[in-house]
């Protein structure tokens, strides 16, 4: 059994083999939990953009989402019973052989450790442990649940005498930010109930409202001094 988990490779091998169809086996690493070693089925992988768990996996009769940490490509043979002719020569014969069933129930009680009665070099019969505990702190297994959607942050900036607005949703960009007018940025910010904020707001208006004051006082002086010369020169006409 792998600790490895999935490489980026065998990542991409059962995207393409689930997309044609099929089901992709795999066996559970120590980082599930209780199930290691167990075997279950890839039905689907989602986005891993959204969630670090997007490998789904039959086991049993639910399909819960794993890491690729969690799961490693089963050995081929894995989840069937190996014919005796099939055995390499000199490997002992089980009396009662545990066989993987390739789709066990998925329990949530800690089972006791599986066990097989083999037969020893003295005929005693010994009972051996059918895998090694995992040497890491075992964490609970896996329950279905449904995940939530991801968070929502929409942000609101000013920079370079422009509010802008902008909306984001995990990874994914739902709104580049755009420019917004000064009145429906000073009606945002009234929704956040935080005293500095709004001060800061009026600060940035009051600033843009003397900008826009002196601009206009240096156009109408402009403008009286054309139409000065404008009268100047209908005179001389």
């Amino acid at each position: 059994m792998s600790g490895q988990g999935l490489s980026t490779e065998e990542v991409d091998g059962i995207r393409e083999a689930v997309a044609a169809g099929r089901k992709p086996k795999v066996v559970f690493t120590a980082s599930a939990g209780q199930i290691a070693g167990q075997v279950g089925q890839v039905v689907a992988l989602t986005d891993p953009a959204v969630s670090d768990e997007f490998v789904v996996v039959r086991f049993g009769r639910d399909e819960l989402p794993f890491s690729p940490v969690d799961v490693a490509v089963a050995p081929r043979g894995a989840g069937r019973k190996v014919p005796s002719a099939e055995r390499p020569a000199g490997e002992p014969v089980a009396a009662e052989p545990v066989v993987v069933a390739p789709e066990p129930e998925f329990v949530l009680d800690t089972p006791p450790p599986a066990v097989a009665r083999v037969a020893g070099e003295d005929a005693s019969a010994r009972l051996v442990e059918s895998a090694k505990p995992a040497r890491r702190a075992v964490k609970p297994a896996k329950t279905a649940k449904a995940k939530g959607p991801a968070g929502l942050t929409v942000t609101l900036a000013y920079a370079e005498g422009e509010w802008t607005v902008a909306a984001q949703q995990g990874a994914k960009v739902l709104a580049k930010p755009y420019v917004v007018k000064p009145a429906e940025a000073l009606r945002m910010v009234g929704l956040v109930d935080v005293s500095g904020v709004q001060e800061a707001v009026e600060q940035i208006l009051a600033a843009e409202r003397a900008e826009a004051e002196q601009q206009a006082e240096k156009l109408r002086s402009e403008l009286a001094e054309v139409e000065a010369r404008l009268a100047e020169l209908r005179e001389a006409g």
